[in-house]
Order: C-alpha cells, then structure tokens, then sequence
C-alpha cells in the first residue's frame, strides 16, 4: 500500500465522496443528521468545522439554521470549492489549510464540529488542537466530534505503528500528512478532551465503529 498525501486523496476521489460517504459508512445516514442537530440553532450562531471536507454535515445543520455562520477549514481546495459550490448563498468562511496550524481565536464560536476527520492524528496533535479550540469557544460553547474510533488499546497501537512502517519503507517526510487511519479508542479520545479543559465529555450515540461524542 502506497500512502498519499492527505490533500492529494481526497482531490482524487472527490467525484464520488459523498456517495461513499453516505453509502458505504455505517450509520452515516444517521450520524451526519444527528450530528448536525446537536449544533445551535440561534441567529446567526458561529460555527467551526474541522476537516468540512465537501459540507455532509453542513446540509443538514444549514436546513436548521440557515441563518448560522460557518467556518471551515479543510487541506484539499477542491474539497472547499465542491463545499462553496453546494452553499452559494450561506454565511460561510473557508479557510485552505491545517487545523493544527490556522489560529482560531478565542471565544469565538458557540460551537465547533469534526465529522469523521480526526482519526488521522496522533494524541498528542490532537491535545494541542483541543486545548485551542477550548479557548476559541463562547462560554458555555461545546464541540461535537463524530468519528471512528478503535476497539481496543491493542488496535489502536497497531494502527499507529503500521504507519511508522510504511512511512520508513517508503521514505516520507514526518511532517507530511499522509491519509492513514490512526484512531484512538473513543475512552482515550474523551481523556484528551477533558485534559484539553473540557469538563462535560460524553458519548452520545454510536454506529458500528463511530461514535458521536459531545464536550463541553
């Protein structure tokens, strides 16, 4: 298995990507509507979306709150233009670029959501960006995360150290991203979370190995 470039994957499939999402996910029919429904409601709330890829989620939030004002940030321009392409006339930011690097402000959003992104990332990229993204929320502001996590300890290790192998035998750079899965279990996930500053972290619902969690 050759890996490739987070951004280059995805530019790759976009043609087909939101019918493999929805059609060969489980649960995906379930989880994007019932991710976006957690998300606020009010006038004109600020919203954050981490890897927004082509928007899934967007379509059903935005049928909730069309009035909402949305910040994307995703690797792949062409993922950002399919987004713009389906939401001409909403509120929305897109931003080109990591999550771990872009500045997200602080208090800034009432809300931040990631659907099956993060699971490409190691735990300790994945503190810095939670405890950045505790301090760009409103008080009182929550994040929703909805995303495949690993069964066990022992697979998530092996998913780790499987891409250290290809990455050695195929000579990467380490401070590329390279499209592998990496999850953590969703028990290590909630850690993270709550010793980033969140102090309500829960699992709200689960579809096979995606799990919908909510941090406040």
């Amino acid at each position: 298995m050759k890996l490739e470039r987070m951004d280059d994957f995805f530019a790759a499939r976009l043609g087909g990507y939101d019918g493999h999402m929805m059609a060969e996910i489980e649960g995906a029919e379930e989880f994007y509507p019932f991710t976006a429904s957690l998300l606020p409601r009010k006038l004109g709330a600020k919203v954050l979306d981490l890897g927004c890829g082509t928007g899934l989620e967007l379509e059903y939030y935005f049928a909730l709150n069309d009035k909402a004002f949305v910040v994307g940030i995703d690797l792949s321009p062409d993922m950002l233009a399919a987004l713009r392409e389906k939401f001409p006339d909403r509120k929305i930011e897109l931003i080109c670029g990591s999550y771990f690097d872009v500045p997200l402000g602080e208090g800034r959003f009432d809300a931040a959501v990631s659907v099956e992104s993060l699971h490409h990332f190691t735990a300790a990229q994945k503190l810095g960006l939670y405890k950045r993204l505790n301090t760009a929320l409103v008080g009182g502001g929550c994040f929703v995360l909805t995303d495949y996590f690993a069964e066990s300890d022992e697979a998530e290790r092996l998913y780790f150290s499987e891409l250290e192998r290809m990455r050695r035998e195929q000579g990467l750079d380490p401070d590329e991203f390279y499209h592998y899965d990496t999850p953590l279990t969703a028990e290590h996930e909630i850690e993270l979370l709550k010793k980033a500053g969140f102090s309500d972290v829960q699992i709200l619902r689960s579809w096979s190995n995606t799990s919908t969690i909510l941090a406040r």
